[in-house]
């Protein structure tokens, strides 16, 4: 397996947590956003895409987005189990990283990419130029506040958000609230519940990388 990262940037966090929670350490090679490497003509060839993560695995298939990558690994390396085991599980863990990736990374990316000078004219990812909306990051601040209020809700039920187990929901979720950061925006002081699974995912070996 070869495995492209980004070492700033939330979405090849999240590949790297599920690599390292299944104790997997593939050559890696770390391409950077902010010298534009993602658009150089040798990443555009593993990924006409240009975006980060990219798994290339032992057949040569080439995954580029989280879910496929996650889904790749799980089947290589069935333990521990960060998909679900039952039926009912599997459903809750991907229902639960699609809300967490549309409630809380899109805001959050939002409110970067349409206010940050580094993301002019690159306000969405990929191979194309688009230009900043900032009224649109007004909407991510506010988005990304309902977010929070919906993991502490969740998490005020459940110690995990797909149910009693840590998976790859969690890995979503942590690394979006802790990329908020970049836009000011932290877990309120009241949300006891979800700073208790923050701490918990914090402590984890695979957050310190």
């Amino acid at each position: 397996m070869i495995f492209y990262d980004c070492s700033t940037a939330p979405n090849p966090r999240r590949a790297r947590m599920f690599l390292a929670e299944k104790g997997l350490a593939p050559e890696t090679h770390d391409i950077s956003i902010a010298k534009g490497e993602q658009l150089s003509a040798a990443f555009r060839a593993v990924n006409p895409g240009a975006t980060i993560p990219v798994l290339v695995t032992d057949a040569g298939t080439v995954l580029t987005e989280n879910l496929g990558i996650a889904a790749y690994l799980e089947a290589y390396q069935p333990e521990p189990a960060l998909m679900g085991r039952t039926a009912d599980e599997k459903g809750l863990v991907l229902m639960w990283n699609s809300i967490v990736e549309q409630q809380g990374g899109a805001p959050i990316a939002e409110t970067l990419r349409k206010t940050h000078p580094a993301f002019q004219d690159r306000a969405i990812p990929g191979p194309d130029n688009y230009a900043q909306l900032p009224e649109l990051a007004e909407r991510g601040v506010a988005r990304t506040a309902r977010f929070f209020d919906m993991l502490e809700e969740r998490l005020s039920q459940s110690p995990y958000l797909a149910g009693e187990d840590f998976t790859l929901a969690d890995i979503s979720a942590f690394v979006f609230v802790e990329f908020a950061r970049v836009v000011k925006l932290r877990i309120p002081e009241d949300n006891s519940a979800t700073l208790a699974w923050h701490a918990a995912i914090k402590a984890r070996p695979s957050a310190q990388l």
